[in-house]
């Protein structure tokens, strides 16, 4: 929920290390081949500030070490609050949101110490690896759905008619969403996850508010008609004598929405665009499907789809790679970056669905380790054998040059992926 979307490494301060070519790093044009700077950063300038449209300097941290220390160390901290300032001193400004929407803020990924514990310990009564692994057979169920629709129209976009309904098709199944008012709470989901700046969300907030009252709407049901699903395990979840309130409850749905939906509509067709690509680790995988789990792994490492880890702020002055990042600087670590490092990946530009020396950080590192890993490998597991065994001669429907990318600061994605499923 972010109001930051735009960087420029054109303005940084003085004497700050070396200057860097200005590049607008969300941009699609950027996205479509960001390893070539990023890999410059990584040789010249490793930790690197630059300056926000607010004219906050955020600082960009690419290497694989760096960025992992930066992910596990408790000095950074996710709530701009927890920055200890002198007195007197003005606040960290954070990015605007509407007032109904600040319930959001207290969700464990945007939570630090005690606070960001209690969630996570309570969610995980609720959100098992039980749980997701009862989701198998729905997993399956709907993909080879969605599958059977794109055979018969032949052509089809990747991203818009599977990527996408399938991750909203599971979760809505897991919250307990009827059938029958699924279309619209993906609608409302796919609005939400789309804005990518202060002017698109104030557009949005009509979606925005419908979107939250459905869910709340969809908690009070749950706690007087109790099902087998998500919502009631997250009421009924209890940690030494503790439990969540309704709005905790209501901001760990919509966490689950956009964090872990973003992250695996991305997975899926960025994932299948670098098969496309690659036909002979395609033909490895179709020929033996039994390595889909390496080459999951492989794929988040090669394309991570949340190029940047969300916002951290230093809590004192902290020195990384021979430079100090200043008490309450805003941080990144640049997860795809980090991914292509050829300090810590042999031949990291090299897709190798058998790479076994694989520690990525395609889902974060530390405390805010994706909660919703488990299910996201899960889903693209599933969907991409699903496809390559169903559509063996899938090919794209575009010039690679013509593929459309989106716009954003911290996701890596595809807009569009047109593919021909056509003898």
């Amino acid at each position: 929920m972010s109001a930051i979307n735009l960087v420029r490494s054109n303005n940084t301060p003085a004497g700050s290390g070396p200057r860097i070519p200005g590049v607008n790093i969300t941009t699609p044009a950027f996205h479509a081949n960001p390893f070539a700077f990023y890999k410059q950063l990584r040789d010249e300038a490793p930790v690197h500030p630059m300056t926000l449209p607010d004219k906050r300097t955020a600082w960009l941290v690419t290497r694989y070490d760096d960025a992992n220390a930066l992910l596990r160390d408790d000095r950074f901290v996710k709530k701009p609050g927890n920055v200890l300032l002198p007195p007197g001193e003005a606040p960290i400004k954070e990015g605007w949101m509407p007032g109904f929407l600040r319930l959001l803020q207290n969700n464990m990924l945007d939570l630090d110490g005690a606070d960001h514990d209690r969630l996570r310990a309570l969610v995980h009564h609720a959100f098992t690896p039980k749980l997701v692994e009862q989701m198998r057979g729905q997993i399956e169920s709907i993909t080879n759905q969605l599958i059977s629709k794109a055979l018969a129209a032949g052509q089809f976009d990747l991203v818009r008619d599977f990527a996408l309904p399938l991750p909203v098709a599971v979760i809505s199944s897991m919250l307990g969403v009827p059938e029958g008012e699924r279309d619209q709470f993906s609608h409302w989901s796919h609005t939400t996850v789309s804005a990518t700046n202060n002017f698109e969300m104030l557009l949005g907030i009509p979606n925005l508010w419908r979107f939250m009252r459905y869910i709340r709407h969809l908690v009070i049901l749950r706690r007087a008609q109790p099902a087998d699903d998500l919502i009631t395990a997250l009421l009924q979840a209890r940690e030494a004598g503790d439990n969540l309130s309704e709005d905790e409850i209501v901001a760990m749905i919509f966490l689950l929405l956009v964090a872990g939906h973003e992250t695996t509509v991305t997975l899926i067709s960025s994932s299948m665009l670098a098969l496309l690509q690659h036909p002979e680790q395609r033909q490895q995988l179709q020929r033996d499907p039994a390595l889909i789990k390496s080459a999951v792994e492989e794929l988040l490492r090669f394309t991570t789809p949340v190029a940047l880890g969300t916002e951290r702020y230093a809590r004192e002055d902290i020195a990384i790679a021979g430079v100090t990042i200043p008490k309450g600087s805003l941080a990144y670590a640049v997860l795809s970056s980090a991914n292509r490092d050829e300090r810590r990946f042999d031949e990291p530009d090299l897709l190798n669905l058998q790479r076994e020396d694989n520690r990525h950080l395609g889902f974060g590192q530390g405390v805010h380790y994706c909660l919703g890993a488990p299910l996201a490998r899960m889903e693209a597991q599933i969907a991409i054998n699903t496809l390559l065994a169903r559509i063996p001669n899938l090919r794209l429907a575009v010039a690679p040059d013509k593929l459309r990318w989106r716009k954003s600061l911290v996701i890596r994605g595809l807009e569009a992926l047109s593919v021909d499923c056509t003898v």
